[in-house]
């Protein structure tokens, strides 16, 4: 049940932490037009370069590690000074790097320094310590709030094209206020350690290993918005952005597993226990793929007409692209199931680094003919294409570890539900009225739709939905 129970925690921030964004986007795609939210991205994709050097795989590292020393607060406190040492000095580093970048980057300097706090930020970010003991509720609670608060913000101070840079520094300020709202619980949490008896460089080059696939993975997630902001313009970057968003909501529903898994096996491997290990990933993989089949079909279905009715007038692109972009929720959701709740946890590193490093290859590779060819589309299905690879090579590193029957037991079950749902919602999405009503009747129908024939095919996630509620009564 505590996995359950920060499942929902996790899924509930990583929700609200797109919805906010999103709730606000509507708002902002008409007040700052298709330019301005595409030089937003623009200047976006190229910090994150900075913050993810600055960051250096730690997200995952001291997620796992924390998780590894937890039953000894000592070893806890000592292991979460070293590893906050090595990302401050690696944050000061970058933000270094950045000012130097600076000096011959003259382009957007105003969206630019604004865009710099975000990298600030990352030195305060704790919340991979409290994924580790699995104290999900501190780190959503508080950042919630900072969330409804930067929303509001927007919606008070964002009037007009003009306040572009305002609209960045809001953005950049509640990401900076969430990391510091942590940081009073590290006194309750953790006892005090002696500075003389901390060892921080232990842990770079553990923490290099992870940094390879953050790299790689940042290649096909800001590069692509780089590239087309050079090769296409600013506002393809922000169409790729805007599908993006939508895409990413739904797939929160589905890689918060991961962050709540890693450390719960992590835990399990540190006992020695494989059999159990092993049972968490069959099970955690047939929830995804329950999860992640619909949202595929169901989003790919609304999205001609969700995207000009939700952001407005100008926006057209970003529908097909987002279409195209769907396939890769099934894609993630299967990636983040075996690369982070299982190879990670068990100290593949090398394996989980190669898959992620052949995604960026293979996307860097097409990106430059598929964006001359089809722009926006084109990023698009070098996302797509690069997403399999990394799913098809983790698939295969796992071959002799895992069951694929076991695995993909009930896939096909979850497959034929969506298949079937997507016909009639997709024809009601193109054939009947566009209104918001209408769009939520077709997400009612789809869901009941799918739902019904999970029944009807006795689909493993009832068994376990059955065991979860028959544990839940028998301990009361």
């Amino acid at each position: 049940m505590r996995v359950v129970r920060n499942y929902l925690y996790n899924v509930g921030y990583q929700v609200l932490a797109i919805i906010v964004p999103l709730i606000t986007s509507a708002y902002v795609a008409r007040v700052l037009r298709p330019e301005g939210v595409g030089a937003n991205a623009f200047t976006n994709s190229i910090i994150q370069y900075f913050i993810l050097f600055a960051s250096m795989g730690i997200g995952y590292y001291g997620n796992r590690q924390i998780a590894y020393v937890r039953a000894d607060r000592n070893k806890m406190a000592k292991t979460f000074w070293e590893i906050q040492i090595v990302k401050t000095i690696m944050t000061l580093t970058s933000f270094i790097a950045f000012e130097l970048f600076m000096l011959f980057y003259t382009r957007q300097p105003e969206y630019m320094l604004a865009q710099s706090i975000n990298l600030i930020a990352v030195a305060f970010d704790i919340s991979w310590f409290y994924e580790g003991i699995e104290d999900f509720k501190v780190t959503v609670l508080k950042n919630s709030f900072v969330k409804i608060v930067s929303m509001l913000a927007i919606f008070l101070l964002i009037k007009n094209p003009e306040d572009l840079t305002l609209y960045i520094i809001v953005l950049a300020v509640s990401t900076l206020l969430g990391n510091l709202t942590l940081w009073p619980n590290i006194k309750r949490d953790l006892p005090k350690v002696k500075a003389n008896i901390l060892d921080p460089w232990k842990h770079f080059l553990p923490m290099f290993e992870l940094f390879i696939p953050q790299i790689a993975t940042q290649v096909y997630v800001q590069l692509n918005k780089t590239m087309l902001g050079g090769m296409v313009s600013e506002t393809a970057s922000g169409y790729y952005q805007y599908s993006d968003n939508l895409v990413k909501l739904v797939l929160a529903l589905v890689t918060a597993t991961g962050t709540v898994m890693l450390p719960h096996v992590a835990n399990a491997v540190a006992k020695g226990n494989m059999q159990k290990v092993n049972q968490m990933l069959y099970k955690s993989f047939d929830f995804v793929s329950a999860v992640s089949y619909p949202m595929m079909f169901g989003l790919a279905a609304i999205s001609l007409t969700l995207v000009p009715k939700y952001y407005g007038p100008g926006y057209g692109p970003v529908g097909p692209a987002m279409m195209i972009e769907s396939i890769v929720i099934l894609m993630i959701a299967w990636s983040n199931a075996i690369g982070v709740q299982y190879l990670l946890p068990l100290g593949k590193n090398k394996e989980f680094t190669i898959s992620v490093t052949v995604g960026a290859v293979v996307n860097l590779i097409l990106n430059i003919p598929l964006i001359h060819l089809w722009g926006l589309n084109g990023a698009m299905w070098s996302t797509v294409i690069s997403e399999v690879s990394v799913t098809m090579y983790q698939l295969w590193v796992v071959r002799n570890l895992l069951n694929y029957k076991e695995l993909f037991h009930g896939s096909w079950k979850y497959l034929l539900s969506s298949v079937i749902m997507f016909a009639p919602v997709f024809w009601m999405n193109t054939h009947l009225r566009n209104t918001w009503l209408m769009m939520g009747i077709e997400v009612i129908v789809g869901t009941l739709i799918y739902v019904a024939l999970v029944f009807v095919l006795r689909a493993p996630l009832i068994d376990q939905a059955k065991s979860l509620v028959g544990h839940k009564f028998s301990k009361k």
